[in-house]
C-alpha cells in the first residue's frame, strides 16, 4: 500500500507541474503608464486565439470592460498571474473579493499616480488572516 501511495502522490505532483508548465503568462490591467512599462520590459503577449495579456484602462473605460478583461484573464488557462494596478482593482474590488482560486495569482501594484496602500488589499488581508503573530516566534 505504501508503493500505491507514492505512485499516487508522484501522478498528482506530475499533473501539478503540467498545469504550472502551461500557465506561464503574467497578465496585467492597468492605466497606460504601467502598461507601456511592463510591455518595455517584454511581458506582451499574444496566445492562439491573437488575444494579448493585458489591458490599459483609459479614462474612456467602462467598469464593465475591467470586469470583462479580469473574467478573461482569469478563465485562460495560460496566465499564471494577473498584475492589476490597485486604483484599477478598487473599482471590481468585489470580483477581486470573490476570486479564490490559486491560479492565477492576482496581484495589487502601484501606479505611477497611485501608491500602494496595503489596507486596500484584499488578497494580502486574506494572507494575513492565514497567520498568527504567534507563529512567527
Amino acid at each position: 500500500t505504501q508503493l500505491l501511495k507514492t505512485k499516487t502522490t508522484e501522478l498528482k505532483l506530475s499533473r501539478q507541474m503540467t498545469v504550472s508548465i502551461h500557465r506561464k503568462l503574467i497578465a496585467l490591467i492597468g492605466d497606460e503608464d504601467t502598461c507601456t512599462g511592463f510591455l518595455l520590459g517584454g511581458t506582451g503577449e499574444l496566445n492562439a486565439a491573437k488575444q494579448a495579456n493585458f489591458f490599459t484602462v483609459t479614462k474612456d473605460t467602462t467598469t464593465k470592460d475591467i470586469e470583462d478583461k479580469f473574467k478573461l484573464f482569469t478563465s485562460r488557462n495560460d496566465v499564471a498571474i494577473l498584475l492589476i494596478t490597485q486604483s484599477i482593482a478598487e473599482e471590481i474590488r468585489y470580483l477581486l473579493d470573490s476570486h479564490m482560486e490559486c491560479i492565477p495569482a492576482i496581484l495589487e501594484i502601484p501606479s505611477k499616480d497611485h501608491p500602494y496602500d496595503p489596507s486596500k488589499d484584499s488578497i494580502l488581508k486574506r494572507a494575513r488572516g492565514m497567520f498568527n503573530a504567534e507563529d512567527f516566534r
